[in-house]
């Protein structure tokens, strides 16, 4: 992150306790580890509002960091501006290697939706926002959220992604990426600009992307699944409950592990609120599957 001149340094040490699952990839000059954090969950119900209990919110985040996570998510629209205030709060100056990536492209309204945002003045105030409420002079990483709720939808994302580019330009952000998106805007965003991930609903259940997560690994590009565990609707399976019982662990953890299986360019980002499953997540992140157990999984979304 480039964090203002002249500020005292406060944040946790970024030296690592423990290996983290997975290793590193790089994403244009940024080097992160594959199992990173997600912010989202730090918020009220609903993404909506301050959580329920700020200094845990505090808390989880100086371990992440602590434990050597370098890839945080977010989104100013969280909330909207508590996890990046939080981010902020809790972690600037940010130390060296720690990269923040956040999104734009939409809102949130009053009654708890996500709105388009879009038109080059809304994307420009987001990009501002983002860079207030992180404390920072420029993004690291800031993705273009396309579609809707329901997921990816048709239609050209020329203007809202010469945009983004341009104000990389400018200096604003260092690195492009896209979220929600089909594989024909990424095919359109290739001839447009560079950009170094993709974010899309993504995991054992749900493999409608398995022939872009193959393409974009091809091009070494990162795939960044979200809501890797199901998300509102955790992931349900006979099969994947089969195969964590055999481990003695949670299904939960099959399915990070599997994940970090299936493509060297995948890089997770679970969330949660409690440091406790914060570490649980890593440790089943780093469950070894044999290669049996691996052709179970795979049949499961397919």
């Amino acid at each position: 992150m480039t964090t203002p001149a002249g500020t005292a340094a406060s944040a946790p040490a970024s030296t690592p306790t423990t290996t983290l699952p997975g290793g590193t990839w790089t994403m244009g000059g940024l080097t992160v580890t594959r199992f990173g954090y997600g912010a989202m969950q730090l918020t009220g119900p609903g993404v909506t509002g301050p959580p329920a209990d700020p200094d845990g919110a505090l808390a989880v985040l100086r371990e992440a960091v602590r434990l050597g996570i370098t890839h945080i998510d977010t989104a100013d629209a969280y909330g909207p501006h508590v996890t990046n205030r939080l981010i902020r709060e809790a972690l600037h100056p940010y130390p060296d290697g720690l990269h923040v990536v956040t999104k734009v492209g939409a809102v949130r309204d009053a009654q708890g939706g996500w709105p388009v945002a879009r038109e080059p003045d809304d994307l420009r105030r987001a990009v501002h926002s983002n860079l207030e409420n992180l404390g920072v002079e420029s993004l690291d990483l800031v993705n273009l959220r396309l579609g809707d709720a329901e997921g990816p939808q048709p239609g050209s994302l020329a203007r809202a992604y010469e945009t983004l580019a341009g104000l990389q330009q400018e200096g604003l952000i260092r690195h492009l990426g896209l979220s929600n998106v089909t594989a024909e805007q990424v095919a359109e965003a290739e001839g447009i600009a560079p950009f170094v991930c993709v974010q899309n609903l993504y995991n054992l259940a749900h493999r409608g992307d398995d022939d872009l997560v193959d393409r974009l690994a091809a091009r070494g590009i990162a795939y960044v699944p979200f809501f890797p565990l199901g998300g509102f609707s955790p992931l349900q399976s006979s099969e994947l409950s089969a195969v964590a019982a055999r481990y003695g662990v949670r299904p939960m953890a099959v399915a990070l592990a599997w994940l970090l299986h299936r493509s060297p360019n995948i890089l997770l980002i679970p969330g949660t609120s409690s440091v406790a499953h914060l570490r649980e997540n890593i440790t089943g992140a780093g469950l070894a599957l044999s290669g049996q157990d691996l052709t179970r999984l795979d049949a499961i979304g397919r």
